[in-house]
């Protein structure tokens, strides 16, 4: 990717409806003033919207995007079949051809997924991401974390302009957002809700919520596999989250309830 540090470890994120990218943030880069604190609490959500678009507009812009010919983009649009919505709100998807090994997903739909996450994932495991994400979607998780990634990653001053537009970030301010959209991380509570909206999301679709169960054991067989030698990201990625096996159980047992036959998993 062409922006320092950006989206370096597995830390598969996401946006909520009308809110940009949820992530934790940098202290040290933290300002202060009232003003701008009344300024993130006060923003509409026609305002974050359009700072969702602007950023995911840059992304789409700074990575190399597959065009449809590629044999990446043709697997997960075969792949994706049929998710065309998560709460009414229309899903597109599209894949960064980047060496880096991570997905996300945004308010307004956009999911982008790396070529990288898809050399190594069965599609079974990719649609478990893909679901798991939704479900942050739908419950809302990111709103106030990006309010408080505005705040603290000192994106700029004044986040609003008159007429309740909001101002445009410049390039290094958004890169200074994708920075702190690297430490992202919910509540346990959250991510065991988003796991059990994936599931059923889904299970709706026609798509097998074993799904689930998988791409949790390739989290686990990732975490497993780095050992001591894991890096800053997987650390933060492993520490943050609910416990693997946990959820890897949990899942396995709702589809086992539900009388779902196990998919095969095997690299497509």
């Amino acid at each position: 990717m062409k922006t320092k540090a950006l989206l370096k470890a597995f830390i598969v994120f996401s946006c909520l409806a009308a809110a940009a990218p949820a992530m934790a943030f940098d202290l040290s880069k933290a300002v202060s003033g009232a003003v701008k604190v009344t300024q993130a609490v006060t923003l509409t959500d026609e305002q974050m919207t359009e700072y969702v678009k602007e950023y995911i507009d840059w992304m789409d812009k700074n990575n190399k995007v597959c065009d449809a010919k590629s044999p990446y983009t043709i697997r997960l649009n075969k792949l994706t079949k049929g998710l065309t919505k998560v709460e009414g709100i229309p899903l597109n998807f599209k894949v960064y051809y980047v060496k880096d090994v991570n997905a996300f997903a945004c308010a307004d739909g956009s999911v982008r997924v790396f070529s990288s996450l898809m050399d190594i994932m069965t599609d079974d495991e990719l649609l478990g991401v893909i679901g798991h994400e939704m479900g942050h979607i739908a419950h809302k998780d990111s709103k106030e974390s990006f309010k408080r990634a505005l705040l603290t990653s000192a994106l700029k001053d004044g986040l609003s302009a008159k007429g309740g537009k909001t101002a445009a970030l410049t390039n290094s301010q958004l890169g200074d957002l994708g920075e702190a959209l690297i430490h992202a991380n919910y509540s346990q509570s959250q991510e065991y809700a988003a796991d059990d909206y994936g599931y059923d999301f889904l299970k709706k679709a026609g798509k097998n919520p074993w799904a689930m169960a998988y791409s949790f054991k390739r989290l686990k067989k990732m975490q497993d596999d780095a050992g001591v030698k894991q890096s800053k990201g997987m650390e933060q990625l492993f520490s943050t989250h609910p416990d693997l096996d946990k959820r890897i159980t949990r899942m396995e047992s709702r589809a086992e309830k539900d009388g779902i036959k196990k998919p095969a998993n095997t690299k497509k």
